[in-house]
């Protein structure tokens, strides 16, 4: 039996793609087959080699204004595109080429503090600052739009009065860490049934 391809896009230090790494690395069904990167630099790179997986990077032109990226995915027959970290704003192509078929994670819970600039600490600054009891994930397929895909699942976390910014980014990523990879096997095993 062939196994489901996944394709890895990240932008920075890959902790999430770590835990997706990690997850599936010796499942029986399915695989994290390719890892793209915007950044020739990024770490996450490391991270992929040290798991024998396959890394590409890709520019801006190659991104938006040619096939590329979606001719690598196609020939490599990916099945499911995870975003964990990637920063810019998938195109028309490439939501076209995957329909429901790339899945992006939110540090808070959507629709509050979602959006165009809406990453990182910028949205555990805005969660403090907005002086919520909760914060979260929200796991959601990719539209063109910045976080306005339909959500698959929603987890959430206490904060207290007291956390701070780094206190709050501690709680969510320990929520990414957990949920992502066992979200991302649930949607390729659905995928699965439903061929």
């Amino acid at each position: 039996m062939t196994k489901k391809r996944i394709a890895v896009f990240a932008s920075g230090n890959g902790t999430n793609a770590q835990k997706i790494f990690e997850h599936f690395k010796d499942n029986p069904t399915i695989q994290v087959h390719l890892l793209l990167s915007n950044k020739a630099d990024a770490y996450v790179l490391e991270r992929a080699k040290s798991f024998n997986i396959q890394a590409a990077t890709f520019n801006r032109a190659d991104f938006y204004q040619t096939e590329n990226v979606v001719r690598v995915l196609k020939d490599h027959h990916i099945d499911l595109v995870v975003l964990a970290g990637f920063m810019w704003l998938v195109p028309k192509n490439l939501v076209n080429a995957f329909p429901q078929a790339i899945v992006n994670i939110h540090p808070a819970l959507l629709p509050k503090y979602g959006g165009k600039g809406m990453y990182g600490s910028h949205v555990h600054h805005a969660v403090k600052e907005g002086g919520e009891s909760e914060s979260g994930i929200t796991i959601h397929w990719v539209n063109e739009n910045y976080d306005e895909g339909d959500i698959i699942e929603q987890f959430s976390c206490d904060l207290k009065p007291e956390d701070d910014e780094q206190e709050i980014a501690r709680k969510v990523q320990i929520l990414e860490h957990k949920h992502y990879p066992e979200v991302i096997e649930n949607l390729v095993l659905k995928s699965t049934k439903n061929n």
